[in-house]
C-alpha cells in the first residue's frame, strides 16, 4: 500500500514548496502504482492554500489533477479569518487537522512532515 499522508503546519513558503517537490517526486516514483496522497494542512499553514498565493497554487493543481487530495483544518482557517471563498479550488475544509491525520494513519497510510 503506498497511501501517503503528508502534514504542514508551517507558514514558510519554502516549506510548502519541499511538500508540492515531495508529491509530485511521489506520483513520478509510482506511476503504474494506485494511491492515494493527501496534505493535510493545519495551524498558520492554511494561510498558503488562499487564492493570494498564486505561485504556489501553480505549482499545486496539476497535482490536484492527478489526484492529490488538500485538506484543511476548519479550526485553523477559523483562527487565521479565513474564509472558504478564499481558498484554492479543489481544496477540502475538514474540521480539524491533527484527527485527520489520526484518521488516515488508522487507515494505513504513511505520514511525511517536511
Amino acid at each position: 500500500m503506498y497511501d501517503m499522508c503528508l502534514h504542514i503546519d508551517s507558514r514558510d513558503p519554502a516549506v510548502l514548496r519541499l511538500l508540492l517537490r515531495n508529491a509530485a517526486n511521489y506520483f513520478k516514483a509510482l506511476p503504474e502504482e494506485k494511491f492515494e496522497l493527501v496534505v493535510v494542512a493545519n495551524g498558520p499553514a492554511v494561510c498558503q492554500f488562499t487564492k493570494l498565493n498564486e505561485e504556489m497554487h501553480a505549482i499545486a493543481a496539476p497535482l490536484q489533477d492527478k489526484g492529490l487530495r488538500i485538506l484543511l483544518c476548519a479550526n485553523a482557517l477559523a483562527d487565521n479569518a479565513i474564509t472558504e471563498n478564499e481558498l484554492w479550488p479543489g481544496c477540502t475544509v475538514i474540521p480539524a487537522g491533527v484527527v485527520e491525520i489520526a484518521r488516515l494513519q488508522h487507515r494505513g497510510f504513511s505520514y511525511v512532515k517536511p
